[in-house]
């Protein structure tokens, strides 16, 4: 199966890029999403190996900071079940779960930031889903060009 590329946006007061770096294992478990597309794209089509843009959002500068990398594909999310947690959702059942999960690890920081206004700016990535008014998911897919177009701008 061909190789997909992602661009998924985390919340800065969540965590951020270089805090996702610093942990020692570098890896990230990306709870919480409840919307049903980015559930689908999760639940059905993230493998292993997929490349991230990692994508810092409800922040003064939203854009992307550097590559992550799937190394762990759907299971479901634990904060569903829960009722102590912000993304508890009552109609969820373990045997019937609703909402998904995926690992994520740090793998490259770009040596620019890339900022949504330079994304934007960028005629190359006119079609990309981000750029384009009222596009709000929190995991999009990106074509290759446009994974490869932002790589060079971010200096990898």
């Amino acid at each position: 199966m061909p190789k997909k590329y992602w661009l998924m946006k985390c919340e800065y007061d969540e965590c951020t890029f270089d805090e996702l770096k610093a942990r020692p294992d570098r890896i990230g478990r990306w709870r919480g999403v409840r919307n049903y597309q980015a559930r689908n794209f999760i639940r059905d089509d993230m493998r292993i190996g997929d490349l991230v843009l990692f994508y810092q959002s409800n922040c003064s500068e939203p854009g992307t900071a550097g590559l992550v990398e799937i190394i762990r594909e759907a299971y479901p999310d634990p904060s569903q079940f829960d009722p102590e947690q912000t993304y508890y959702d009552p109609k969820a059942t373990r045997g019937n779960p609703r909402w998904f999960s995926v690992d994520i690890r740090w793998k490259k920081a770009f040596r620019t930031f890339v900022h949504l206004k330079d994304l934007k700016a960028n005629p190359e990535l006119k079609a990309m889903k981000v750029v384009q008014r009222g596009q709000r998911l929190s995991i999009q897919p990106v074509r290759k060009k446009e994974f490869d177009t932002v790589c060079k701008m971010g200096g990898v």
